[in-house]
């Protein structure tokens, strides 16, 4: 099933010439702008399953970002969308198959997070909500803080570790050790498969980041499945050799430039682990 064709990016003309209209220069990032263009990424014919391949920093989850603010996707956590998002928005153009239905949506792995740590909390009580964290994130990141004895270490690594991280990073650490020991990717896959629905079109972001391998195998099939059988469609980034091998998707290649369509086999990430155990093929024997 296809709800949505296509769409298109700015390029890098376009974006010049929007820079040259402005006259505010106070900003030091004009994001999302420069992010896609910059491997001249400017078009997407979907699938019903496409997948959006490369490393951090390929602008993987811009685009889906993009993506999904452009259809009005519902979305569970909020993310920056900078000065210039709906600028950016306005160069973009989409063309429809049919009518998106009104129950699709984007998933991130902070919605996930999210329901992890709620889960946590309803059946095992943490003690520590989110909110304590954030603020504790928000104490140390802007303390004056001075070691004097052994006795401060444990504040100074949550100074260190709060200016070197983002306040959902900084939860992560502090909280996700503690979730993994009860949930070993039970509750990330069922989040999933409860949130996708027949008939919808489904934006997932590196879905396989709370997943272990078994459980990305079985997500992978629920997802091959309810595009083939249940009128789904899926837009997912990702970096895993499981998702990147779903039958029939189309492949994005955000590492090359310019973007080009690529079968999984062909892609880097895929190659390592195919030489990684080809060379070690003897040990499994």
């Amino acid at each position: 099933m296809r709800y949505l064709q296509s769409i298109t990016f700015p390029d890098r003309e376009r974006e010049f010439d929007f820079f040259i209209e402005i006259k505010r220069t106070v900003y030091d990032s004009f994001y999302p702008f420069q992010i896609l263009s910059k491997h001249r990424f400017e078009r997407i014919d979907f699938e019903p399953i496409t997948l959006l391949y490369g490393g951090n920093g390929s602008g993987k989850t811009t685009a889906l970002n993009i993506i999904a603010e452009k259809l009005e996707l519902q979305r569970d956590s909020n993310f920056n969308k900078s000065n210039f998002f709906s600028d950016y928005l306005s160069f973009c153009d989409v063309e429809f198959e049919r009518a998106i239905p009104g129950h699709s949506r984007i998933i991130t792995s902070d919605d996930v997070f999210d329901y992890i740590l709620n889960v946590r909390s309803l059946n095992d009580g943490i003690d520590s909500k989110r909110e304590d964290l954030f603020e504790e994130y928000l104490e140390v990141k802007h303390s004056k803080f001075q070691m004097r004895s052994l006795e401060d270490y444990e504040q100074l690594r949550k100074v260190v570790l709060s200016r070197s991280k983002t306040q959902s990073r900084y939860v992560r650490n502090e909280l996700m050790d503690n979730v993994r020991e009860f949930s070993n990717g039970e509750n990330a896959f069922h989040y999933f498969t409860n949130k996708i629905e027949e008939n919808g079109l489904y934006v997932l972001d590196e879905p396989e980041n709370s997943l272990s391998p078994a459980r990305q195998l079985e997500l992978m099939k629920f997802i091959e499945d309810s595009a083939r059988f249940f009128g789904c469609q899926f837009i997912i980034s990702t970096h895993s050799p499981f998702f990147l091998a779903i039958r029939e998707a189309k492949i994005y290649d955000l590492d090359s430039d310019p973007v080009d369509v690529k079968k999984w086999t062909e892609l880097e990430n895929v190659q390592a682990y195919y030489q990684f155990f080809k060379e070690h093929g003897d040990e499994f024997e």
